[in-house]
């Protein structure tokens, strides 16, 4: 199956810095089955949009998108996701804020990221840190095949 990792960072998509999150998720999705290309690195907003609209259109059938989650006035993927979503799946974000929170991380409750069915794939955005990033995959871990299956109608 498909997959496709979007980066929402301003800063990294001018070359201030490279990404470190989008790689981590690739390396998580190689290792669970998924095949996927480069992270799209892409500024706040709209291109995230965009980039989330381009990856659902190639195919995949899960996209994880990074950064952009938080409080800041530039924070904005809760935004250019929901739009694009057929209907959300509150559960998942809820148990990336809560594994967080249990893992001491009382910020992650600030966290907004979303997730849902867009089409036949999984949307799913997860915070801009490499600690978040890594609390987000250990939730999808043990059940994000089942639910890319369940999209589709199979695997009930």
């Amino acid at each position: 199956m498909k997959a496709a990792v979007v980066v929402a960072s301003n800063r990294a998509a001018a070359g201030v810095y490279d990404d470190t999150t989008g790689p981590l998720i690739l390396e998580a999705l190689v290792s669970w089955g998924f095949s996927v290309s480069d992270p799209a690195v892409v500024p706040d907003g709209d291109p995230v949009r965009d980039a989330i609209a381009s990856a659902l259109a190639g195919g995949a059938r899960l996209v994880l998108t990074t950064g952009g989650t938080g409080l800041t006035p530039t924070d904005r993927t809760p935004e250019a996701t929901r739009p694009l979503l057929d209907r959300e799946v509150p559960g998942i974000a809820e148990s990336i804020r809560a594994y967080g929170v249990s893992q001491g991380i009382v910020s992650a409750m600030l966290s907004r990221g979303i997730a849902g069915v867009a089409g036949d794939a999984l949307v799913v955005n997860l915070p801009g840190s490499r600690g978040g990033v890594k609390d987000g995959l250990a939730v999808l871990e043990p059940i994000v095949q089942h639910a890319v299956e369940q999209i589709i109608g199979s695997d009930h």
